[in-house]
């Protein structure tokens, strides 16, 4: 099980938001390079990024931030992006900076051509991110819900060849309340790719119930709130993990 520390990007700073609002943020460290080598010594094995204002913009804003952490981490471990990518020229520029994984998430939604062509261009390196509330998925940061069912769209997504799927429970992201672990195993059981679960990581409990069903594909788990809180110990977290499920 693959625990991987998400750092969010908010104006070149590392910070957290409760349920996706930008005015209800948490400034965790005001370099986010070093909070990556922080993670990384802590032995993180990927990294998450997000763009923040680039997921409300539609285009990149913190990109020296990003190209400071891959600076910093980008030869030591894989290190994924979403966030304000909205074309293919994006994608090819972020992977020549160093990134292993680009996630689509509203884009994928809204203009299902463009991800069909990012993973024609860009095959081993689109993750599709769907947020979603109820079984339902949400863009635009959140603030749309769709009448799209995640299931249906995700078995989409897999037809046209992307590298797996993050699934974020919308009602649950920055409020510790717990991972939906009955969403993620359906949508990980109707797929062949794998899944990583995000959205209400709080306690090493969860990392027990996500280690449980990991043979259902459930790869990994995003590391939010709780690890910059402190209610989740990082080195903990995984060395329980390996422990449950080997590294």
């Amino acid at each position: 099980m693959l625990l991987i520390p998400a750092i969010d990007l908010k104006d070149g700073h590392c910070v957290r938001l409760k349920q996706g609002d930008m005015n209800d943020s948490t400034t965790f460290s005001e370099d986010p390079a070093q909070m990556a080598r922080r993670w990384v010594d802590a032995g993180a094995r990927r990294l998450h990024l997000v763009d923040l204002n680039g997921a409300f913009a539609g285009k990149p804003v913190n990109e020296a931030a990003i190209k400071a952490i891959l600076a910093e981490v980008g030869e030591e471990i894989p290190v994924q992006l979403g966030g304000g990518i909205r074309d293919l020229d994006t994608i090819e520029r972020y992977l020549d900076d160093g990134l292993s994984f680009i996630i689509i998430g509203t884009a994928a939604v809204k203009n299902p051509g463009f991800l069909r062509d990012a993973c024609s261009a860009f095959g081993g390196h689109i993750i599709v991110g769907l947020d979603a509330k109820d079984g339902k998925v949400a863009t635009d940061g959140w603030s749309k819900l769709t009448g799209h069912e995640v299931v249906d769209l995700a078995k989409k997504f897999q037809d046209y060849g992307v590298e797996g799927v993050i699934y974020t429970d919308i009602g649950r992201d920055g409020m510790l309340s717990g991972i939906n672990i009955e969403a993620t195993v359906k949508l990980a059981q109707a797929l062949t790719i794998r899944v990583i679960a995000s959205g209400g990581l709080s306690n090493l409990a969860d990392i027990d119930k996500l280690c449980a069903v990991e043979d259902q594909g459930v790869e990994g788990v995003i590391c939010g709130r709780a690890i910059y809180t402190g209610d989740l110990d990082f080195v903990a977290a995984q060395a329980r993990a390996d422990e449950l499920n080997g590294a």
